[in-house]
């Protein structure tokens, strides 16, 4: 089978066959097709794909899409091919289509934000649908800064009064005083990634006056307690380092108007050991009540550097290999069968 794949001139071909072909080399390689530059028309070029049918329609996908991004102005990077070539191999050619047309909001710098991967698509669409929101996964998927993005566009259309955001803070084991400073200066280094996603989608300026008037509230989760929050978007981060009592402290701080998204990988619990987390047991005893939706992250929605896909899945390997070698010693050691 063969199949024509039109570019609008030869900048846009060559952006997305990437530097060296590296782009290009990575879809022959993953569908085993063969590629050739072709002219398509007058101000146009065009590219030939060549192999099994099957190879070829994913294969076109993917450029498909490339040229999409490209012709909305968004460059690509080898993560993002590799992503879309990760979704053509699965059969998700309706993602692929349309894919980073929902734009969340724009920043001060008039970047937009959008979803980059299947993922954290179907996140934001839980958010607009639910009161509570738990977003549970890998570092680097997003979770916090979409959750953020779509807490300023929210108040930017005033559909809430104001966004809290708060984290526990237990990194320094609850120690705080023995952090130099006031208490403001103590609790900050716990909460700068919400500044900074907040500063990113308002600007200093306008994140400063939001927090004069008391539009945006940052604070420690203990702060929290005896509270009723009315007309909020309220962001939980880090969830995974709260005790079972505090994570039902914040879900019922919610008031009327209010909506809640906690967000949180169990993977990297600072808590004491021996201590369960919090994060862990309402998402097993709240999932399947109404209004309230967990959406779980993989690797493959990472959108930091491709490296940490590699890091995490190499992570979750070494963590079952332990497990299986505590179960077989176990085993060995009280003469119990393992039942599988």
């Amino acid at each position: 089978m063969q199949k024509l794949i039109a570019f609008d001139g030869a900048d846009m071909t060559a952006a997305a066959f990437g530097a060296c072909d590296e782009y290009a080399d990575a879809v022959r390689e993953a569908f085993g097709i063969s590629l050739q530059n072709e002219r398509a028309s007058e101000g146009e070029d065009a590219l030939l794909l060549s192999g099994e049918d099957e190879a070829v329609e994913r294969a076109a996908a993917v450029f498909q899409y490339l040229k999409a991004l490209l012709r909305r102005g968004e460059s690509l990077s080898l993560q993002t091919v590799t992503y879309a070539i990760s979704l053509a191999k699965d059969g998700e050619f309706e993602a692929l289509e349309s894919f980073g047309n929902d734009v969340l909001t724009v920043t001060m710098r008039g970047k937009p934000i959008k979803p980059k991967t299947v993922g954290q698509k179907r996140y934001i669409n839980a958010i607009k649908k639910n009161t509570v929101v738990f977003g549970v996964g890998p570092a680097g998927t997003g979770k916090t800064f979409l959750a953020v993005a779509m807490a300023t566009e929210a108040l930017r259309r005033k559909e809430v009064d104001r966004i809290v955001l708060t984290r526990p803070a237990v990194e320094a084991g609850e120690r705080l005083g023995f952090l130099p400073g006031d208490l403001q200066s103590k609790i900050d280094p716990y909460l700068r990634p919400l500044y900074d996603a907040l500063f990113e989608m308002l600007g200093p300026e306008n994140y400063s006056g939001y927090l004069e008037k008391g539009m945006i509230e940052i604070a420690p989760l203990a702060y929290m307690r005896g509270r009723t929050l009315d007309n909020s978007f309220i962001i939980l981060d880090e969830a995974q380092n709260t005790s079972p009592e505090q994570m039902k402290m914040f879900l019922t701080r919610l008031g009327n108007g209010a909506k809640a998204v906690i967000t949180g990988d169990p993977s990297q619990t600072d808590l004491p050991s021996g201590m369960k987390s919090g994060l862990a047991i309402a998402v097993n005893i709240l999932k399947d009540i109404d209004d309230i939706a967990v959406h779980t992250f993989t690797e493959r929605d990472v959108v930091r550097h491709r490296l940490v896909q590699n890091i995490i899945l190499a992570y979750e390997k070494y963590d079952r290999e332990k497990g299986q070698a505590a179960k077989k010693y176990q085993i060995k050691n009280t003469g119990k069968k393992e039942i599988k």
